[in-house]
């Protein structure tokens, strides 16, 4: 494996809920199953990478977080596991940064680890922090709309050429 796609959950993965705890209230963006199963007949390393916020806010548990995850994997309904890497990010808004996008270092990390060469490997998301981290890691970016805001205009990032797709199927897609 030397590519990779670095995914987003909430937006681009699942429908975006803010503060999602319940694993009832997951619902997949549809297509996404097919779209990760084709990204694996590409070729590509499958790593999930998401801002949780409501943990280091004290509104719920990793252990929440975690569950949700699950219940995604379950809608997905692929082979375990289905990421080769996860990196759930716990800190709020104004905590020290370890893995909060738009660090890079859970991309960087995983580079290294797996020896993933950086020029075929994609950051996917629907927010700024998603296209930042993966432009702070020197990999490839990509928006998805399926999210709730229109990240191309955000300080920093209007005039960059990130190419955008409605959904993540529409990514997928468009790689072959």
């Amino acid at each position: 494996m030397l590519k990779a796609l670095f995914l987003d959950r909430d937006g681009t993965l699942i429908v975006h809920k803010p503060y999602l705890s319940d694993p009832s209230g997951v619902a997949l963006i549809p297509g996404a199953a097919e779209s990760l199963r084709r990204a694996r007949e590409l070729g590509f390393g499958l790593f999930l990478f998401t801002n949780q916020s409501g943990i280091g806010r004290g509104m719920y548990s990793a252990e929440d977080a975690a569950r949700v995850n699950a219940r995604m994997e379950e809608l997905l309904g692929l082979p375990s596991p289905v990421f080769d890497g996860v990196c759930i990010a716990p800190e709020a808004p104004g905590q020290p940064v370890h893995y909060r996008k738009p660090s890079p270092r859970f991309i960087l990390e995983s580079i290294s680890l797996h020896g993933l060469e950086p020029g075929l490997c994609w950051m996917v998301g629907d927010s700024a922090s998603d296209i930042r981290a993966g432009l702070a890691a020197g990999i490839h970016s990509a928006i998805v709309l399926s999210g709730p805001k229109d990240p191309r205009t955000a300080p920093g990032l209007a005039g960059l050429r990130i190419p955008a797709y409605g959904t993540f199927p529409e990514f997928v897609a468009s790689l072959g």
